[in-house]
């Protein structure tokens, strides 16, 4: 029987696979333009999950590892899900040193409310007080930098 092993090692990760997932197949980064990929991995605390040598998932967390953290980019291949993979990955992001006794940890889920429910996340308790920029359609929209609203005070 194949054993689950989680790490946080980015050289074990498959790249390919993850960028092909996200890019092509995940519903909230369709479109990812691969050096944009590229730097997120660089720049986030990432953890893959395989069965032998294979990964099957995969997860994202950008953090200052001391008071905030923003979990991101979670998947299992739908070929693995049901089997509670998902559950054992997020175990290993919240068991994580640089994640424990954060100030405040959050995510977006369009769909997976009760699995994160399970790791003590909730809606946010003053949501007035919450604010974003979003452009969920940067990447197929052909959007750059260039055409995306100016803050005030910007040249």
């Amino acid at each position: 029987m194949p054993t689950l092993h989680i790490s946080t090692d980015q050289t074990e990760l498959d790249a390919d696979l993850v960028y092909r997932f996200l890019s092509e197949q995940s519903s909230w980064a369709k479109g990812l333009p691969r050096p944009v990929f590229d730097r997120a991995i660089a720049n986030s605390l990432c953890f893959g999950a395989y069965l032998d040598d294979r990964q099957i998932g995969f997860a994202r967390v950008v953090t200052d590892c001391a008071t905030f953290a923003n979990l991101v980019d979670v998947f299992v291949l739908p070929e693995f899900r049901g089997h509670g993979y998902s559950k054992r990955l997020m175990e290993a992001v919240m068991a994580h040193p640089d994640l424990r006794d954060l100030r405040r940890f959050t995510l977006a889920t369009g769909d997976a409310h009760g699995l994160y429910a399970q790791f003590g996340f909730t809606a946010p308790l003053r949501p007035a007080s919450l604010m974003e920029r979003y452009f969920p359609n940067i990447y197929t929209d052909q959007v750059n930098a260039s055409n995306l609203p100016k803050l005030s005070g910007e040249a």
